[in-house]
């Protein structure tokens, strides 16, 4: 015999609601409707009428609630209880859940495959309707520097110089200076031109075919935002703080520059120079050495990397590149990760040596901008506590 909850879910099962009426249905916040999509609770799929916004597969919502749309949503714990002595930062940015990781309630892997890096701002940024990238120009006095990244952090700290405070200041407003400071990196990286897409401005800078660019905006996307880690503290600590999105987000790009990623990255790009000429080789003295190879296996994907898979899917690797990635994964015993599909995918595309480094930086900054805005508009003051541990002013008496 049908309960009265399977009829109800069955009468649900084509229907697809908005964010508004799930959000009512259930009686939670938007922060709770990502985790529940992130969890596999509810199904979500892009809206036919506006990609940009999400539908929601309202069984699932009438199968978590436990009854009838009358009734009060079932207890569900999204996140991980709270550890003693942990800091906890409320975050609608990102979430690794499940070996994904989503933007905003979207599997990345899957909005990677058509998203821009300005959808991707745009997602990350919460700004809905709002385009801030309308009728953005060039900057005249472009930031200079003998290489793209010295490029990218001169035009950011310029910024962080002249933006002023995020006190006080609305969030339009912030959204929009925030798609400013990104055209300008973006502009003396690759240099000023016609008002493309970035990906295609980056890809116009390196000289890349026109046809190649689709995997350096995958690239990008896929970049853009990764778990919690010491640049995401850093960046909502300074934007905490009072400073401006390019402030917040310098800090967080300073404290990415001497990251675990970061040398990984770099270790990977010299690991694939070195496997593309001799594959089987490279891969066994690096594990003879090292014990490992660089760019392959991932703490926080220990079943593979989505970002890795949905960046090299489509590459139409040659067949050298090929041998490093499965030679690779045959002597390591793991999957290629994310730094060293970037690696992979740099050499592919015939990037300077250190391209997989200028493409991780300028996909990065949209989801450290993205930290920035969410803890200006909705994080409040981070508050910790220094314990001093060093010797006593009695200890120093002569």
């Amino acid at each position: 015999m049908t309960s009265g909850l399977d009829q109800v879910v069955t009468e649900a099962a084509d229907r697809w609601a908005p964010r508004s009426e799930v959000l009512s249905l259930l009686g939670v916040k938007t922060q709770t409707l990502y985790a529940y999509v992130s969890r596999g609770r509810i199904a979500a799929r892009p809206d036919p009428d506006n990609p940009r916004r999400s539908l929601y597969a309202l069984a699932d919502v009438i199968r978590l609630k436990g009854g009838s749309p009358g009734e009060a949503p079932a207890t569900v714990v999204p996140f991980e209880p709270e550890v003693k002595g942990e800091a906890r930062i409320p975050s609608s940015v990102s979430l690794v859940a499940d070996g994904r990781i989503y933007y905003r309630g979207r599997d990345a892997a899957e909005w990677a495959q058509s998203a821009t890096l300005e959808d991707t701002a745009r997602l990350l940024w919460g700004c809905e309707d709002l385009n801030p990238f309308a009728g953005l120009g060039v900057r005249v006095d472009t930031a200079g520097g003998a290489s793209h990244r010295a490029r990218l952090f001169a035009a950011l700290s310029r910024r962080a110089e002249e933006d002023a405070p995020s006190v006080a200041r609305d969030a339009r407003t912030l959204r929009v200076e925030a798609a400013g400071v990104l055209n300008e990196v973006v502009d003396a990286v690759a240099g000023s031109g016609p008002r493309l897409f970035f990906h295609q401005r980056l890809a116009r800078g390196y000289k890349m075919l026109e046809r190649d660019s689709v995997h350096l905006r995958r690239a990008l996307v896929l970049a853009a935002e990764h778990d919690m880690n010491p640049s995401v503290l850093a960046t909502r600590a300074a934007a905490s703080g009072g400073a401006s999105p390019a402030a917040a987000t310098l800090a967080g790009l300073a404290a990415l520059s001497g990251s675990p990623m970061i040398r990984t990255l770099k270790r990977s790009i010299a690991y694939v120079i070195e496997a593309r000429r001799d594959p089987l080789g490279a891969a066994e003295r690096r594990m003879a050495s090292e014990g490992g190879l660089p760019g392959f296996g991932s703490d926080s994907f220990p079943h593979g990397d989505p970002r890795a898979e949905a960046l090299l899917a489509l590459a139409e690797l040659p067949r050298d590149l090929q041998a490093v990635v499965r030679e690779g994964e045959a002597a390591s015993g793991q999957r290629i990760a994310f730094a060293g599909a970037l690696a992979v995918i740099a050499r592919r595309l015939d990037l300077p040596r250190d391209g997989a480094l200028d493409i991780l930086l300028t996909g990065r900054l949209v989801g450290l901008m993205g930290h920035a805005l969410d803890q200006i508009m909705q994080g409040g003051t981070i508050r910790t506590r220094l314990r001093y541990v060093g010797p006593r002013p009695a200890d120093m008496t002569p």
